[in-house]
C-alpha cells in the first residue's frame, strides 16, 4: 500500500510554525507596546510576554515610560538689547495611564516642546536685563515648566523638571563683562593697597615719633646724671681746698683727657684735631664762661631796652 504525501504539506507547516513563533512577543521593562486589531487599537501591553492573533493583531508602536530628556536652545534679546543663547533642559516622560493620548494624539513630542520652550523663554527673557537673566534664571525654568505642565498633561506627557543649564551671550558682551569685572576687581585692589600703605606710613610716623620722644627723654636723663656728677665732683673737691673756678678747670681738663682716650682707641675712626695741651682746657673753660657771661650782659641789656620802652609807651 503507497501511503500519498502532500507536497505543500511542508510548507503549510513551516508557515504555521512561523505564525505560531509570532504570536507571542515581549515587551521590555519601562515600555508600553500598543497592539492595534484590523487597523484599530485595541489594547496596550506593559512589560512581559504576550500573545497576540498573528495577521490581526499588530503591534502599531512602542513608547518609553523612562523619564527622557530633550535639549532647547534658544536665542532671543535681553531688555537692554543684548542677544543671549540659553540652553533649556527638559526632562519629561509619559505618563503610565495615558500611553493612548501620547501615542496616537501628538506625532512629534519633541517638536512640540521645543515649540512651547520657545514661545516661553522670548516671552520672559525680553522682560530681563542681561544680569537679571543670570540671577533669575530659576525663574524662566519654572515658567517654562508651569507651560509645557499645562500644555503636555492632555497629550499623556508629565514635565518632570526644566532647567536653564546654559546662558551664553555674545562674545563681545562677555569681554565687556569680563573688562568690568577685572576693572572693578583692580580698584579694590587699589583700596586695599592704598589702605596697607597709610597705615604704614602713619604706623611708621608713630614709631618715629615714640622713638624721637624716647631719644629725648635719653638725652634728658644723661645730661641730668653728667650735671649731678659734676656737682658731686665739685663737692668732693671743694672738701680737700680746691675752690669751684679751680674744680671747673680740673673736670674740663680730665674730660678733655678722657675724650682724646676714647678716640683713640676708636680703630676705624676719622682724623680729628684736638688740642692736646693742659692748657686747652682751661682756655675751653674760660672760652665758655667769658661766652655765658657776654650772653648774660647781652640779655639784660635787651630786657632793660625793652622795659624802657615800656616805660615810654604809657606815659
Amino acid at each position: 500500500m503507497l501511503l500519498f504525501i502532500n507536497p505543500l504539506l511542508p510548507i503549510i507547516i513551516f508557515l504555521s510554525i512561523i505564525l505560531l513563533i509570532s504570536a507571542f512577543f515581549i515587551v521590555k521593562q519601562q515600555t508600553a507596546a500598543i497592539i492595534e486589531r484590523f487597523g484599530k487599537f485595541h489594547s496596550i501591553r506593559q512589560s512581559g510576554l504576550h500573545l497576540k492573533i498573528p495577521l490581526v493583531d499588530r503591534i502599531a508602536g512602542k513608547l518609553s515610560l523612562k523619564i527622557q530628556q530633550l535639549d532647547v536652545i534658544v536665542e532671543t534679546k535681553t531688555l537692554d538689547d543684548v542677544f543671549v543663547r540659553l540652553k533649556v533642559s527638559v526632562q519629561y516622560k509619559v505618563i503610565k495611564d495615558k500611553v493612548y493620548d501620547a501615542f496616537y494624539k501628538l506625532d512629534y513630542p519633541h517638536d512640540q516642546i521645543t515649540s512651547y520652550v520657545f514661545d516661553v523663554v522670548r516671552a520672559e527673557v525680553p522682560k530681563m536685563k542681561l544680569d537679571d537673566v543670570f540671577v533669575k534664571k530659576d525663574d524662566i525654568a519654572i515658567a517654562v515648566k508651569s507651560e509645557l505642565n499645562d500644555a503636555m498633561m492632555e497629550y499623556g506627557y508629565d514635565i518632570i523638571k526644566t532647567l536653564v543649564t546654559d546662558i551664553d551671550p555674545d562674545a563681545q558682551v562677555k569681554a565687556a563683562m569680563n573688562r568690568i569685572n577685572a576693572s572693578e576687581r583692580e580698584k579694590i585692589a587699589a583700596q586695599y593697597e592704598g589702605d596697607a600703605q597709610r597705615i604704614l606710613i602713619v604706623e611708621k610716623a608713630k614709631a618715629e615719633a615714640e622713638s624721637k620722644r624716647l631719644q629725648g627723654q635719653g638725652i634728658a636723663d644723661q645730661r641730668r646724671e653728667i650735671a649731678r656728677g659734676l656737682e658731686e665732683s665739685v663737692e668732693v673737691l671743694n672738701k680737700v681746698g680746691i675752690n669751684s673756678q679751680e674744680a671747673s678747670a680740673l673736670i674740663v681738663v680730665t674730660q678733655h683727657y678722657d675724650t682724646l682716650q676714647s678716640i683713640g682707641e676708636e680703630t676705624n675712626s676719622n682724623l680729628i684735631l684736638l688740642p692736646n695741651s693742659p692748657q686747652a682746657g682751661s682756655d675751653m673753660l674760660n672760652n665758655m664762661v667769658a661766652s655765658f657771661t657776654a650772653s648774660n650782659q647781652i640779655g639784660e641789656a635787651m630786657k632793660r631796652a625793652k622795659n624802657k620802652k615800656k616805660d615810654g609807651s604809657e606815659d
